[in-house]
């Protein structure tokens, strides 16, 4: 009998305890239940065929089975817009300006963030003085090839050079970085799984990731590679793809309701570049997993019509249904080949936002000594602000844009 990988997640404890941790959202819980410190869990792949299957679904102690799926880059979106923003306000970018960065007294000192994206280019110069953790999860190497990850990488803790600052958290001291997309061989969901839980192993009290789900490549595997017809393909991929976020939803809410014992993280993602608004005002895309797990942080992008920066709109390719939105459009950092790009989309938006949670737990780390990363997203919700968004739906950009402490 033919057997498929699956990702199994295994959870064991009191019942009671198990059910509160796993049925209470963490976007939703205000603290930890003590009830959680009796709880262990862990995510399995396993080689399985349809009696293995059925016999794990009867079994107490797994709570979700999924067939991992690939994963794609949020790729940046071309833009052929006016450039606006791209000259700096006070020897900033107008991303770090707008959200109140450049005013902050914090820049993400003692925090410790991981990246889920290419990799980095570790020798930029913007990245000197910074302790960067790298893990391969695609068997290619360290490095980025892409340029992508060190855009991204960037935007949250590079250097202020040549007079301009555009990361949001240059603080920052100590990342670490988890390659899951490479150019042969992206990871898949499995790996995905692997690296979230590598990073809040390693200590990291924020995590970003710019990649999602590749549903239209695993049904023309389907189709192409297995020849399934297309209604079969995408009915299958579909059951594939809820599993998927249903583990995800689990797993994150574990974490989060373990993290008064054990460390835990919040994670940040862009939602999604599959939006069309300039071709149709109605063609919008809901908001692409992993983003759409429950307890992730889905960011949405806005733009800018230019000085001084009161007024922006959501970004015409940006998902709808985020938590809450960030910068994404001429966005200048860090990239691959040493030098520096301006680039589009939620993949900028989403580090914009991860650099915010930065500066909020510098803030928590002086107050009361650790990172709650429930508090965390509370913030980032409760302090984003729509008084720069006077045309946009909460649909649209979530709590609004994302905002820096400022005491």
């Amino acid at each position: 009998m033919d057997k498929d990988t699956y990702l199994i997640l295994r959870v064991t404890g009191d019942d009671r305890d198990v059910a509160d941790a796993l049925s209470t959202p963490a976007s939703r819980s205000e603290s930890p239940p003590e009830s959680t410190r009796n709880i262990e869990y862990r995510v399995d792949a396993e080689e399985l065929d349809r009696q293995d299957f059925q016999r794990l679904r009867h079994d107490r102690e797994v709570k979700a089975i999924a067939q991992p799926m690939p994963l794609r880059l949020i790729a940046p979106v071309s833009h052929s817009g006016p450039a606006a923003g791209r000259v700096p306000i006070h020897g900033a970018t107008w991303g770090v300006y707008v959200t109140g960065a450049l005013q902050s007294p914090y820049i993400g000192h003692r925090v410790t963030v991981a990246i889920l994206d290419t990799g980095i280019k570790a020798d930029h110069e913007a990245f000197r003085g910074i302790e960067l953790i790298q893990e391969d999860f695609t068997g290619e190497g360290n490095g980025d090839k892409h340029g992508h990850g060190t855009h991204v990488a960037g935007t949250i803790f590079g250097q202020t050079l040549h007079g301009v600052r555009y990361a949001v958290a240059p603080g920052v001291r100590r990342a670490l970085i988890g390659k899951v997309l490479g150019m042969e061989r992206s990871a898949t969901t499995k790996e995905l799984v692997d690296a979230v839980l590598w990073a809040v192993k390693e200590g990291a009290q924020i995590i970003n990731m710019s990649l999602g789900i590749d549903f239209p490549g695993r049904v023309r595997w389907w189709v192409e590679e297995e020849g399934l017809e297309a209604d079969l393909a995408t009915s299958r991929v579909l059951a594939e793809y809820r599993d998927n976020v249903r583990l995800l939803d689990n797993l994150v809410n574990l974490l989060r309701a373990g993290s008064a014992q054990y460390p835990s993280a919040l994670i940040v993602a862009a939602a999604g570049n599959e939006s069309k608004r300039d071709v149709r005002p109605d063609y919008v895309i809901q908001v692409a997993p992993p983003a759409a797990a429950d307890g992730i942080v889905a960011v949405a992008a806005v733009q800018t019509v230019g000085e001084p920066h009161s007024v922006l709109t959501v970004a015409p390719f940006s998902n709808i249904h985020p938590a809450v939105s960030g910068p994404g459009v001429n966005i200048y950092s860090t990239w691959n080949d040493g030098r520096y790009a301006f680039l589009d989309g939620t993949s900028m938006a989403s580090p914009h936002v991860a650099g915010l949670a930065a500066l909020w737990a510098e803030r928590q780390l002086k107050r009361y000594g650790l990172v709650n990363p429930d508090s965390l997203e509370a913030q980032l919700r409760g302090q984003s602000r729509l008084d720069r968004l006077p045309s946009a739906n909460y649909l649209d950009v979530g709590e609004g844009l994302a905002t820096a402490p400022l005491d």
